[in-house]
């Protein structure tokens, strides 16, 4: 296989692995929501660029139900030394990258840094859900993703993602905001 070919099989991986994923955890009662690059593709509804990883926020309270359900799934326990807010799985060639998430008294949504909890977001994630290519995943929204994007990382290669990430998902809400038209109450 050329550079292509292999670039196509991994995302193709990568895609039925959401799938599977999303559809073990929520017959197992997780709650769970893509977000990275693989969650800006779902939210635009294409693929718009290569993906190293799946990135999904679970609440950390899950973490051993979690982790054998994973494990029961074929999913190998790949953690990183020093790992803070999350951890990592691998299986057939798809690196999976769990951050784990806290909630606050009134919905919000905390990464469990320490020494203190940082919020992600001040209102719950839900449960929309998008599709992309006959694939069903719920997403961190739309909002939020736009919302964490604003800021592009320092890094050159990380901080051209986010630009890029950011302009599809600034496409995507203009799209959105035409379809419900002027007179639509947005709900």
């Amino acid at each position: 296989m050329d550079g292509g070919d292999d670039r196509r099989a991994t995302e193709a991986r990568q895609l039925a692995a959401i799938g599977e994923l999303g559809a073990a955890l929520d017959a197992s009662g997780f709650e769970h929501w893509l977000f990275g690059g693989w969650g800006v593709d779902f939210l635009v509804g294409r693929r718009t660029r290569p993906h190293d990883d799946v990135d999904l926020a679970v609440w950390l309270r899950d973490r051993p139900r979690l982790h054998g359900c994973l494990v029961a799934a074929g999913w190998e326990h790949t953690p990183l030394a020093g790992e803070v807010v999350g951890t990592r799985y691998a299986r057939e060639g798809v690196r999976l990258e769990l951050t784990f998430l806290v909630d606050g008294d009134e919905g919000e949504v905390f990464i469990p840094f320490e020494p203190e909890p940082a919020l992600w977001s001040a209102e719950p994630f839900g449960d929309a859900t998008s599709t992309l290519d006959g694939v069903r995943a719920r997403t961190v929204p739309l909002a939020r993703m736009l919302a964490d994007k604003e800021n592009a990382r320092d890094d050159p290669a990380g901080g051209d993602k986010d630009r890029a990430d950011l302009e599809a998902l600034r496409a995507a809400a203009g799209r959105r905001d035409r379809q419900r038209g002027p007179d639509t109450v947005p709900g």
